[in-house]
């Protein structure tokens, strides 16, 4: 017997005993009385019970209709709260958030903004899942990713908010001690770091020439890293070349921890950097918030 489908019936029967009659019901719901009536008969078909008897003049509780009445009192609780639950999340955002990205990403871009977003939402909790890696939304249960790079087709939704290059950098020690390459083929005899993870590996770097030729060069790393606040890192210390987007080392160039090598010449390629969520559909009243924010 499937009672989960008589829920509204049973509302509709508790209605009708608390009003005395089928119009007062009818007229709290907005409903035709003749509608009630068909209610209230489908409820008693399916629970084979005769639970109100009719006359003319007024309508009275069966014995079965008395306890019915009587074990599902909590009912309108239950639906008090839950309404009560539905306008608590469309008033204000709270509940938890899972957001994905990678380190440096995290560390550069995402966690000071989510420190304004906690400023303005106070009953949002984040949950950070931050890995070099690409992981999948649903396995992680993510409600939003930042992802670097082309996107396949799939059904994330999917916002553009960057374009990520490429620029070749190290520290003034490392220069002072290795010399200057002056020109990509230099690099063979350098000490170069790249980031490598279990889908791609970072060691195929290109060149735009200032003639406009391009040039591809393989390198020989030095060290390989999964983090890319490591790779980073162990080029502040003086350990070899790295190729990075320059935006994501800002504070290291401004500090003069990390100054550009090549100059004159670029990296051909821009990635996209986009914020994707699953579905706008199915998104939190915080989720929603925190995608507008980070948009």
């Amino acid at each position: 017997m499937e009672l989960h489908k008589q829920l509204e019936n049973l509302y509709l029967f508790r209605l009708v005993a608390s009003c005395g009659s089928f119009q007062g019901a009818a007229d709290k719901v907005a409903l035709p009385r003749s509608s009630v009536s068909k209610r209230i008969a489908q409820l008693e078909q399916a629970l084979n019970l005769r639970l109100l008897e009719r006359s003319t003049r007024k309508l009275s509780l069966t014995y079965s209709g008395s306890e019915l009445l009587k074990s599902t009192e909590k009912l309108l609780e239950v639906l008090h709260h839950t309404e009560q639950l539905s306008v608590q999340q469309q008033s204000r955002p709270q509940g938890k958030v899972k957001i994905g990205a990678s380190t440096l990403v995290a560390e550069r871009y995402l966690l000071p903004r989510l420190a304004d977003i906690s400023s303005t939402y106070p009953e949002i909790c984040f949950e950070l899942n931050l890995t070099d890696e690409v992981v999948d939304l649903i396995d992680n249960q993510i409600d939003i990713a930042i992802r670097i790079g082309h996107l396949p087709d799939s059904s994330l939704l999917a916002k553009k908010i960057a374009d990520k290059c490429f620029a070749w950098f190290a520290s003034p020690d490392y220069l002072s001690r290795q010399g200057t390459p002056a020109n990509p083929q230099a690099l063979l005899t350098h000490r170069c770091l790249v980031f490598k993870n279990k889908t791609i590996t970072m060691d195929k770097w290109m060149f735009v020439h200032p003639d406009g030729k391009v040039s591809n060069l393989k390198i020989t790393p030095a060290a390989l890293f999964d983090d890319a606040r490591a790779l980073v890192q162990f080029a502040v210390l003086g350990q070899g070349i790295i190729m990075i987007d320059p935006s994501y080392i800002h504070a290291e160039i401004q500090s003069g921890q990390l100054v550009p090598v090549l100059p004159d010449f670029q990296h051909p390629d821009k990635q996209p950097v986009h914020l994707v969520c699953l579905s706008k559909k199915g998104r939190s009243r915080a989720a929603q918030c925190v995608w507008e924010a980070l948009s």
